[in-house]
């Protein structure tokens, strides 16, 4: 019989409801404008949880932060992977789709975005992990260039697209880039069309 509507969540729930809790503590730390360092103690503080809890997830701190870091990547690859995943559009519709589901994730939301591209830039735990997401980007870009027929050229696009999106980006949440959103937007689109983003048909929408 299922359980009742009051039924208390179990033993294994409530762990991964802290752990859910800590992981949220730890991006909104990650993406601070604040100066306040993130440690074991702040991010329990955050979260509302004693140190007892955070143990009984991860190691230790800077382990903490990897797994930050982790759930990051993974919304931001399944952002844009509905998009690659979406029915069929055509290749400027298709560019809009991709750029508009990335800056929702990151510009639209400035502490998911600091976290996310600015953070691995200062927090020593993150220097290798910010590098090894970056080519799984780089590869989904590259499979949106199929048009591309040099392999070496379609990897040297994906990858300068990719560079220069972060670069777009952190300079957008910094405040160094001193433009509205809808330019952003239309100057990202203009970039993947330029460089042959695929339409339905095999061609590419210029």
């Amino acid at each position: 019989m299922a359980p009742g509507r009051d039924a208390q969540p179990s033993l294994e729930q409530r762990r991964r409801m802290r752990r859910e809790a800590l992981i949220d503590a730890g991006i909104t730390l990650l993406g601070s404008t604040e100066t306040t360092p993130l440690t074991v103690r702040a991010a329990c503080r955050s979260a509302g949880l004693t140190e007892r809890y955070f143990y009984e997830s991860f190691d230790d701190r800077d382990g903490f932060v990897r797994s930050v870091y982790d759930e990051l990547g993974a919304r931001a690859k399944a952002t844009l992977g509905d998009v690659v995943q979406a029915g069929p559009m055509d290749g400027a519709t298709r560019a809009r789709a991709a750029v508009e589901a990335f800056i929702g994730l990151t510009v639209d939301r400035p502490v998911l975005g600091r976290a996310l591209l600015i953070a691995p830039l200062t927090e020593p735990a993150l220097s290798r992990v910010g590098v090894a997401l970056a080519p799984e980007f780089v590869t989904m870009v590259f499979d949106g260039l199929s048009t591309v027929e040099d392999v070496e050229e379609r990897r040297m696009r994906s990858t300068g697209l990719v560079g220069a999106f972060t670069a777009l980006f952190i300079g957008f949440l910094d405040g160094t880039l001193a433009v509205d959103r809808e330019r952003l937007v239309e100057h990202c689109v203009g970039l993947l069309i330029d460089s042959g983003v695929r339409n339905p048909r095999g061609s590419v929408t210029a």
